[in-house]
């Protein structure tokens, strides 16, 4: 999210245990400068619009909605990528069990209204971010560290958060719960 106009986004806040909570968040305030004050551990569904109303985004994403159920995941990995830009590598946390199913949902959710935004010059790959630096070194060993020591985070998607990203501040629009 480095950019600083207006965008409407749905990001998905996992309910996970406060253990794990904990761990994320404090791993993010050493390793995450870029994100870690502006918005909460989150899966981002839907990247940043720009040009559509909040009537018609909110609309466009509660009818999408319809049918699809709470995600149960568990994440085991944690990985490397780098961002489009290709100045910061990033430190993801990626689910195993739950993968296809937030890949589903966020198919789901850009099939309608929202297919001209899509990006297909970027592999959407389902994750909770944690830390990022401009020298993929220090984030592959940091990666390392993590995944020597083990990852066994579980958790349930079960709502969406629309958001409004302006001035560098994530608010949350309304918050969507999703079906059993």
């Amino acid at each position: 999210m480095p950019y600083r106009k207006m965008a409407y986004l749905v990001v998905a806040y996992p309910k996970i245990s406060k253990v794990d909570s904990n761990w994320i968040q404090e791993y993010r305030r050493k390793n995450d400068s870029r994100y870690f004050s502006v918005v909460e551990p989150h899966f981002t569904i839907i990247f940043s619009i720009h040009d559509i109303e909040e009537k018609t985004f909110i609309k466009e994403v509660k009818r999408q909605m319809k049918g699809i159920n709470k995600i149960d995941f568990e994440i085991k990995v944690a990985t490397i990528n780098q961002d489009d830009s290709g100045d910061y590598y990033h430190e993801f946390l990626v689910p195993d069990k739950g993968y296809s199913d937030i890949v589903k949902l966020h198919d789901k959710l850009y099939s309608g209204d929202f297919r001209k935004h899509l990006r297909l010059d970027i592999d959407f790959i389902p994750h909770i971010g944690i830390g990022n630096n401009k020298d993929s070194l220090i984030s592959k060993n940091r990666i390392d560290a993590i995944n020597k020591k083990g990852v066994d985070i579980s958790g349930v998607i079960s709502d969406l958060d629309i958001v409004e990203y302006k001035d560098g501040k994530i608010r949350t629009i309304e918050k969507i719960s999703i079906s059993s």
